[in-house]
């Protein structure tokens, strides 16, 4: 999960394919399975991050394992929302102790905020 435009459904593809292409907004959402052994599979959803589509988020929370929270980190305007967003999301019953990883995407960008920079303002918002 993720706000628009984080990289959410890119990062599915490359994880599928290992290649990247071409992505536009995601209506609804992605489904991809990774195998990571004979053993072991993930089932990964991307799930669009409109701001219209954020109040169905809580749909595809059922039998969640982990969570994946992808934020763009070459865009710092939008930290606080996908701060606020993420409280929101964390404060399902679904996710009550759910593992819960916070990807800094887009590092490859220009201007991009280090790991650092993300969790300093992160810290700094919730004072």
């Amino acid at each position: 999960m993720g706000l628009d435009s984080a990289g959410k459904t890119t990062l599915l593809s490359r994880l599928l394919t290992g290649q990247l292409m071409e992505t536009s907004p995601t209506i609804g959402f992605n489904v991809g399975t990774l195998n990571l052994d004979k053993k072991t599979s993930l089932t990964v959803w991307d799930v669009g991050g409109q701001k219209s589509m954020r109040d169905n988020w809580r749909y595809y929370l059922d039998n969640c394992k982990a969570m994946v929270f992808v934020v763009d980190s070459s865009d710092p305007a939008r930290l606080p929302e996908a701060q606020k967003v993420l409280k929101k999301v964390l404060s399902e019953k679904n996710l009550e102790g759910v593992p819960l990883m916070v990807l800094a995407n887009k590092k490859d960008l220009p201007n991009a905020m280090t790991i650092r920079e993300v969790r300093r303002r992160e810290l700094r918002d919730h004072r």
